[in-house]
């Protein structure tokens, strides 16, 4: 997926952009492939087919959303088609200016805490009339924590010796004793942490990478009070929530679980990644 591909991509499916310049975005992710096109879009190319689904998910549901939060998110412009060998869909969306949110900024802020659980009210509250009752389609349905089990006993037995594998787990199997979610269905943003989510003169501004939005359990949404907060502003982040302890320690498994995954896949070879899952971990075991 190098500039020549993305260039002659965008140049025979949106020849209105030819002329405009592409700039490479490093490090981009571990799921897609971002160059910036001029100065107001981006192009967003999925790395592997686990993230084939994106570029039409938001391309739906973004623009129906946006107009219902209280913080930016991307506007879709185009997706595009397969073609000179990359085999999945592609987007184009708005570009949002900013910087990752990050711990030694926002981590103490009660205020920021607040401003996103009123982000994940407002996403919890979106009803839209194409969802029935009886449940999401089946690219919006939510996992459950338990489908994750094997894999994060797995990751707690690799990484014993770094972690305390006894406290991993009995957090993990808190998490998977907690009652389930028994309230309607909701929305969720599937991948809530501080990377997806930018600061412009240090306030939040914006929420990014809607690929594993969906309808379920909110638990998974919680993981963002582990990666970003201090127990200060989790405190605060909770009350204005309102979680109570089941969906609470749901939260911390939700939280556990991720970063496990991406630590044991990225660590070795990431230290920017293996420092930000070390203390999703830690402060996870905190609660």
């Amino acid at each position: 997926m190098d500039a020549a591909l993305v260039r002659r991509l965008v140049d025979t499916q949106f020849p209105q952009w030819a002329e405009l310049p592409l700039e490479l975005l490093d490090p981009a992710g571990s799921d897609h492939v971002i160059y910036r096109l001029g100065e107001e879009m981006s192009v967003r190319l999925p790395r592997h087919a686990d993230a084939i689904g994106q570029a039409r998910k938001e391309a739906e549901w973004l623009p129906r959303l946006a107009p219902h939060l209280p913080l930016a998110v991307p506007v879709p412009v185009g997706v595009g088609e397969p073609d000179f060998g990359y085999p999945w869909p592609w987007a184009v969306s708005c570009w949002l200016d900013g910087e990752v949110a990050t711990v030694e900024a926002l981590a103490d802020s009660s205020e920021a805490a607040v401003e996103l659980a009123g982000l994940l009210t407002a996403l919890q509250g979106f009803e839209p009339g194409e969802i029935s009752a009886q449940g999401a389609r089946g690219d919006l349905t939510g996992q459950p924590l338990a489908a994750r089990d094997r894999a994060t006993r797995a990751a707690i037995a690799e990484v014993d010796g770094a972690f305390d594998a006894a406290a991993m787990t009995e957090l993990w199997e808190a998490a998977l004793r907690a009652p389930d979610w028994d309230g309607p269905p909701v929305w969720f943003h599937g991948d809530f942490h501080n990377g997806n989510l930018l600061t412009v003169n240090g306030r939040l501004s914006a929420v990014i990478d809607f690929g594993g939005l969906g309808i379920g359990d909110p638990a998974c949404d919680l993981m963002i009070a582990f990666t970003l907060m201090s127990a200060g502003s989790r405190a605060a982040f909770r009350a204005a929530l309102g979680v109570d302890d089941a969906t609470w320690v749901r939260g911390r498994g939700w939280a556990l679980a991720t970063a496990l995954n991406a630590y044991t896949y990225y660590a070795a070879v990431n230290p920017r990644v293996a420092a930000q899952t070390t203390r999703q971990i830690t402060e996870a075991l905190i609660g």
